[in-house]
């Protein structure tokens, strides 16, 4: 299922629902539960779902299959008479990953280029950056996932607005996708971790690279340069683990005003997301609604490319199965 949340163009709360077919028509799945006499409850969020685990699916197959009966139209949205918001508008936790390791590599250098800009003779910097093995990934990264905590309040949906912070120069896109967490798991083993994933999304980390180069130095972070209002776009779906079938296999790219900037695949993916249930469960628990991160395919950023994005592009990013995820740079009000 592709499930979203909405709410109806012109006001209203929050809406779970599913999308029906490729004309994007949406069952908003309380209003037709109540239509069959059947509970509400498990449909009071995305995240009330996903609590409800395999009971709520269930319930959510039941009510689906029954869409095109004539009683339940007056719970089909036309594409023009809602408006999708994130998928999880409030995650109970986002963590981040890196584990794609061609980003991780060019990544690096762009950013010690940034830092040796900063210094009296730039090229002199950056020679002795790369003389002492700075650009080189760390071996700790070959041995386990690492992650960083998102901002799970500063979170937009499809069409969202991301505002540039006003202490950045360089701001930039982040093509990923991320598993959702579906029942609570500890001390995982590789299988238990596969079953513990409700769905996969799209996800665009947004990112203030010149801060990010800058507050790194401290041995510590990413901080500001990720935390700011609107920085994590999710959307415009959550799909469910069963119907996307093989993650490792899908393609992605992204576009900027139109134009592909990225086309790569997720088969390039070095640590999977089993490696990262595994390896974060240890002696901790993870639970229904938590999201994590992919981290950035390769060649999936503007900044590893040695382009820049301005005010007013808008920055569209897709991944087969999951649908098309739209933002549009703004400048920050006030």
């Amino acid at each position: 299922m592709k499930l979203v949340t909405f709410e109806r163009i012109g006001g209203g709360a929050q809406r779970l629902g599913t999308v029906l077919d490729d004309t994007g028509r949406i069952l908003d799945l309380a209003r037709a539960a109540s239509l069959l006499g059947r509970a509400e409850t498990v449909f009071a969020s995305m995240l009330e779902l996903i609590r409800a685990g395999e009971e709520g699916l269930a319930e959510s197959r039941n009510v689906l299959a029954q869409a095109e009966d004539p009683a339940l139209a007056t719970a089909i949205l036309a594409p023009g008479e809602a408006r999708l918001l994130a998928p999880l508008p409030r995650p109970e936790q986002i963590r981040d990953f890196l584990c794609f390791e061609t980003h991780l590599r060019q990544a690096r250098l762009q950013r010690l280029k940034l830092q040796a800009a900063r210094a009296p003779d730039p090229d002199k910097a950056l020679a002795g950056m790369l003389e002492a093995g700075m650009a080189k990934p760390a071996e700790v990264w070959y041995r386990q996932p690492v992650y960083y905590k998102g901002n799970r309040f500063a979170v937009v949906g499809p069409d969202g607005e991301v505002e540039w912070p006003g202490y950045s120069q360089f701001i930039d896109y982040e093509l990923e996708f991320a598993a959702v967490i579906g029942r609570p798991i500890k001390n995982a083993d590789r299988d238990s971790a596969r079953a513990a994933i409700f769905g996969f999304m799209i996800f665009n980390d947004f990112s203030a690279r010149d801060t990010q180069a800058e507050e790194m130095t401290g041995q510590l972070g990413p901080a500001k340069s990720k935390d700011f209002d609107t920085a994590n776009a999710f959307g415009p779906w959550l799909v469910t683990a069963d119907e996307v079938g093989d993650p490792y296999r899908l393609r992605m790219e992204a576009r900027v005003n139109g134009e592909l900037w990225c086309s790569e695949n997720t088969e390039t993916m070095y640590h999977s997301f089993e490696d990262v249930i595994v390896h974060v469960s240890n002696s901790e628990t993870l639970y229904p609604g938590e999201v994590l991160g992919s981290g950035t395919i390769g060649n999936g950023s503007a900044f590893e490319t040695g382009r820049r994005l301005q005010i007013g592009d808008e920055v569209e990013l897709s991944v087969t199965g999951l649908g098309r995820l739209r933002n549009r740079i703004v400048r920050a009000a006030g």
